[in-house]
C-alpha cells in the first residue's frame, strides 16, 4: 500500500510541476510573439521571412520551449490527471486523456516543422529570396494548423473534459473546475471564424488555470505524504474472520 501511495504521489507531483511549466511557458511566449517579434500581426509573406531571418535563433528557442517541450510536458500532465480522476469518471477521463495526448502530439509536430522549415527558409533566403518566400508560404500553414492557429479545438476540448470529469469526481476544487469549463468552451468556440478572438482569452486564462492546477496537485502530494492523512479500512468480511484467541489452559501435573 505504501508503494501505491508513493507512486501516486510521484505522479501528482510530476503533474503539478508540469502544470506550472505550462503556465510559465505561456507567460514567456505571449509577450515574445505579440510584443517583441510581433509575428502574428504580420500578414505579408516577405515580411514574415524577413522576421525569420532577423530572429531565427530566438524564435527557434521559443518554439522549442512553447511547442516541443510544451507538448511533452502536457502529456505528463494529462497522464497525471488521468490517474487522479479515473476512479470517479473512468470513461470521461479516458476520453479527456486521449484528447490531451493528441493535442500534445500536434504541438510537438508543429514546433518541429516550424523550426526545421524556418532554418531551411533562412538558408535559402540569401541566394533565392523569392523562392524562400514561396517555400515559407507552403510550410507555415502546416505548422500553424497543427499548432491550433485555426482555433483551439483540441486544447479547449481537453480542458473542458478534464473540468467536467473533476466536477463529477470532486478531484479538483469546484471553482477551478468551473473556470476550466469556461476556458474550454472558449477554446472550442474559437474554431468559429466569427469567434476566433476567443483564442486569445483561452490562452490568457489558461495561465491562471495551469498555475492553480499545479499548486493544487503539489499540495495534494504533500498531504498524501503525511501519515496523518492515510487511513486504512478493513472490509467487513475480513473483520468477521478475526476472532479473539482464547487463552490456553495449561495443565499442571504433579
Amino acid at each position: 500500500m505504501k508503494a501505491f501511495i508513493d507512486g501516486n504521489g510521484r505522479r501528482q507531483k510530476s503533474g503539478g510541476f508540469a502544470a506550472l511549466y505550462l503556465a510559465a511557458a505561456y507567460l514567456v511566449a505571449m509577450p515574445y510573439f505579440l510584443v517583441f517579434v510581433k509575428y502574428p500581426s504580420v500578414v505579408d509573406p516577405a515580411e514574415k521571412v524577413t522576421l525569420l531571418v532577423r530572429h531565427l535563433d530566438s524564435m527557434r528557442v521559443m518554439y522549442l520551449i512553447t511547442y516541443v517541450i510544451f507538448g511533452i510536458v502536457l502529456a505528463v500532465l494529462s497522464l497525471a490527471l488521468y490517474a487522479r480522476l479515473r476512479d470517479g469518471a473512468p470513461t470521461l477521463t479516458l476520453v479527456a486523456t486521449v484528447v490531451g495526448l493528441m493535442w500534445a502530439v500536434m504541438l510537438v509536430a508543429s514546433g518541429m516543422i516550424f523550426n526545421a522549415g524556418a532554418a531551411a527558409v533562412v538558408g535559402l533566403h540569401g541566394a533565392h529570396p523569392a523562392q524562400a518566400v514561396a517555400t515559407w508560404q507552403a510550410i507555415e500553414p502546416v505548422a500553424q494548423g497543427l499548432g491550433g492557429s485555426g482555433g483551439e479545438l483540441l486544447g479547449g476540448l481537453w480542458v473542458l473534459l478534464v473540468s467536467v470529469a473533476a466536477l463529477r469526481t470532486g478531484g479538483l476544487p469546484k471553482a477551478l473546475n468551473w473556470l476550466g469549463v469556461a476556458i474550454g468552451a472558449a477554446g472550442v468556440l474559437s474554431v468559429v471564424p466569427a469567434l476566433d478572438s476567443l483564442a486569445y482569452g483561452f490562452g490568457s486564462l489558461q495561465i491562471v488555470w495551469f498555475a492553480c492546477l499545479g499548486i493544487v496537485m503539489l499540495r495534494t502530494t504533500s498531504r498524501a505524504a503525511d501519515p496523518a492523512h492515510i487511513t486504512v479500512t478493513t472490509s467487513p468480511s475480513a473483520a468477521s474472520r478475526r476472532r479473539p484467541s482464547s487463552p490456553q489452559r495449561s495443565r499442571i501435573t504433579a
